[in-house]
């Protein structure tokens, strides 16, 4: 994976939205151990971790219907019979997650150095995800990093979540800067695809998850190897 230098003007960013699960965090360990929980009381077979990779990144609805329909063929049933166990492979899966959330979970490499000189430089950060507001809030704390965040959105803060617009208009208004001010740092396609619609600066990180794509090919201003890289890149401009 290649890195290309950003081509937004720097000087003109007066915040930061960071996405959490392959952007500040790698979080598949607790998305595979919830999952895999949930399978057992559903009577389901089990899927691979790198199965459930692909799957992270739209939100908790789309991760769920990805897995189901997944082991429907492995369990000799339709996807449609799969499908109607959604409530409750719902129930099983939020309970498992809200229980081990954070315990399979690392920040990245560059993560801490990152945020704290983007904090020195005196830019404020925001978290834009598309995890339920209240995991996110919960891991945030866990890591040790809840109070360098302003501002947090899940999934379900808003009435739409990303690729939608929505979230990063929102987070721009309370931040108080421009949608064009605000760089969003993400991993994914629909990270990209929202700050577009937004009228947002982004750039991505190469070690996320991006359903399993790499990210070279999207539409974006740069890719960036970590969020200390990008962090010494934008201080000077302060």
């Amino acid at each position: 994976m290649t890195t290309s230098v950003p081509a937004f003007d720097a000087a003109a960013i007066r915040a930061v939205a960071f996405d959490l699960d392959g952007t500040l965090a790698d979080t598949l360990g607790d998305f595979h151990a919830a999952i895999s929980a949930m399978l057992v009381e559903l009577s389901l077979p089990p899927i691979a971790r790198e199965t459930v990779s692909n799957f992270v990144g739209k939100g908790t609805e789309h991760l769920l219907h990805s897995v189901l329909a997944c082991v429907a063929s492995s369990a000799h049933r339709t996807p449609e019979d799969t499908q109607s166990l959604y409530a409750a492979a719902w129930g099983h899966y939020m309970r498992h997650y809200e229980a081990l959330n954070g315990q399979h979970t690392a920040l990245y490499p560059g993560v801490l150095e990152g945020l704290a000189r983007l904090r020195a430089a005196g830019l404020p950060l925001a978290c834009v995800t598309n995890k339920p507001e209240g995991f996110a809030r919960t891991l945030l704390a866990r890591k040790d990093i809840a109070d360098c965040f302003a501002v947090v959105a899940g999934g379900d803060t808003y009435e739409r979540k990303k690729p939608d617009p929505m979230p990063l208009v929102g987070t721009a208004r309370l931040l108080g800067v421009a949608p064009q001010a605000l760089l969003m740092v993400g991993d994914s396609v629909n990270d990209a695809q929202a700050a577009r619609a937004a009228g947002c600066p982004v750039v991505l990180v190469p070690y996320g998850y991006n359903h399993g794509v790499p990210v070279d090919g999207i539409d974006a201003d740069g890719v960036v190897p970590d969020l200390d890289t990008l962090a010494q890149a934008l201080r000077p401009a302060r």
